[in-house]
């Protein structure tokens, strides 16, 4: 007598294992190569999500050999559910069934509207105000530099600081703080980065302890200078200083504070001995041993304008030409889902390569000798747009509106994400950061995140890190380098903010000319 075996199970026709996007009233079908004892149905068959039995009711068909299943109440929309064939359940003829069965499915998105409709403009007030709220809150009660995340305690970020500094300006601009308030945060931030933070040769650690300024190793060689991360925090700044222009005391000194940053900053010394190419590093412990050149295309232009710019301790533009652009080996010219990338890596590499350096640097007319700065930006957007909505390795989620690979932690570690490392993980800021490139697929995300994932993903800081609902993970924390490219770039596509006063320095427009941009 042939076993009692299974021999096709579906639901909601598929036959996919596990089975994404899930009905959630599903249709579940099973048949068997014998007919099933229907009194044991019941306590052979199961299914369970959040920890809880279904209750099910059973249809037979085919002289009882195909069980159709319904759950007795709705599913839960984006939950993990576990459909289960024990032995207890046994055929007619008094067979037992030969082997346990065990398919998971995960339940669709609940496409209903979690907030009321607002206007787009209203929409975007409200964005940048609950993410200039993790700026504001989370900005160190004693140094006022921003924590890495908001749960990193003592633990403050240089390069987050800078975004910070930006925020704080978004924040007055938009109303959000008076401009008193602005003035006293960042006078804190600068009063603590020249009389407490540990500098090597005039640039700052990746992190900070937030109330003695000693260096928080981010990792075991990397306990000294970070040009990179310093780059950001200049940036914001100098920013700050073209924002704070009127003719008091308090903004004069401001000013004053943060020309005696900006000139202590040693950027040729960071060629390791007149090299032509900048070092991200340097550590009194472990000299140039990190070794990593600050080489093209990635997130570190503006380190390399920042250094040209410098009225003390300036780089020669030979630097920037062979060590960033590596003589012309920066350029691409290649066609990804049919549009052309000027720079960089094969399908641009993760967004924020397009965002860290243009938060204060215009992109919108910057052109040198290897490439147009606002089309790689609007290509490389468009390309990670692309690669979502055509998504090949098949991610549930991914869609037209629901796009944005950038580097963040996943739900197993963290990975810099983009079309070639793509792990299903999408990260809020990365699709909302490129809004002055894309402002069409940009605003679509948004509305999507907000209005359809919102109860998943919004919270009292803004958007989360990052969310896979592949596997059905959203991160918890916000981090400062992912919620202030939001606030900024939704500023600058609104009204230029950032970029106009940055652009307004002297010292920025004469390294840029010097380098031989056009903007």
């Amino acid at each position: 007598m042939p076993a009692f075996r299974l021999l096709e199970y579906t639901i909601n026709g598929t036959t996919d294992s596990p089975a994404r996007g899930v009905d959630v009233t599903p249709v579940i079908s099973i048949s068997f190569n014998e007919s099933v004892l229907t009194t044991t149905l019941q306590n052979g068959i199961s299914l369970t999500g959040l920890n809880q039995n279904v209750p099910l009711t059973f249809e037979t068909e085919n002289n009882d050999s195909t069980i159709v299943i319904r759950a007795s109440k709705t599913l839960n929309y984006l939950t993990n559910y576990s459909f289960v064939i024990n032995t207890i359940l046994k055929a007619k003829n008094g067979q037992d069934f030969e082997s346990a069965f065990n398919s998971t499915f995960t339940t669709g998105i609940d496409s209903s509207l979690k907030f009321d409709l607002l206007s787009k403009e209203s929409l975007l007030d409200s964005i940048q105000k609950k993410t200039f709220r993790y700026f504001w809150e989370f900005g160190h009660p004693v140094s006022g530099l921003i924590r890495e995340r908001n749960t990193s305690g003592e633990l403050v970020t240089s390069g987050g600081s800078g975004f910070g500094i930006m925020s704080i300006l978004v924040g007055i601009h938009r109303n959000f703080i008076t401009r008193q308030q602005g003035l006293e945060r960042i006078t804190t931030i600068t009063d603590f980065l020249l009389t407490k933070a540990d500098r090597f040769h005039g640039a700052f650690p990746h992190w900070l302890h937030g109330s003695t300024g000693k260096t928080i190793p981010f990792s075991t060689r990397d306990n000294g200078g970070d040009l990179v991360e310093t780059s950001y925090l200049v940036a914001g700044l100098l920013s700050a200083s073209e924002f704070f222009d009127q003719n008091t005391d308090k903004e004069k000194d401001l000013r004053t504070k943060i020309k005696l940053i900006w000139e202590g900053v040693e950027w040729n010394w960071y060629t390791k001995n007149n090299e032509n190419v900048l070092y991200w590093h340097w550590s009194p412990d472990y000299n140039w041993q990190m070794n990593l050149q600050i080489q093209g295309y990635n997130e570190a232009l503006i380190t390399y304008i920042l250094a040209a710019s410098s009225p003390t301790f300036p780089i020669s533009k030979a630097v920037y030409d062979e060590g960033w652009a590596k003589k012309g080996a920066i350029k691409n010219g290649r066609s990804y889902y049919g549009l052309t990338l000027p720079l960089g890596y094969d399908f641009g590499g993760p967004l924020f390569f397009s965002h860290y350096s243009f938060l204060g640097i215009d992109p919108r007319n910057l052109k040198d000798l290897y490439g147009n700065y606002w089309q790689q930006g609007v290509q490389h957007s468009l390309i990670n747009h692309a690669h979502c909505a055509v998504n090949p390795r098949k991610f549930f989620g991914y869609s037209d509106e629901c796009w944005g690979l950038t580097a963040s932690d996943t739900n197993n570690g963290y990975a810099a994400h983009s079309p070639t490392n793509d792990l299903g993980v999408i990260s809020p800021t990365a699709a909302l950061s490129s809004m002055p490139y894309t402002p069409e697929q940009s605003m679509k995300a948004l509305e999507y995140f907000y209005y359809i994932l919102g109860d998943k993903i919004y919270r009292e800081y803004g958007f989360v890190y990052a969310f896979n609902l592949h596997n059905l993970w959203f991160a918890s924390s916000f981090l400062a380098i992912d919620q202030g490219p939001i606030i900024i770039m939704i500023e600058n596509h609104r009204s230029g903010l950032l970029w106009n006063y940055t652009m307004k320095n002297t010292d920025v427009q004469h390294g840029l000319n010097k380098l031989g941009f056009t903007y």
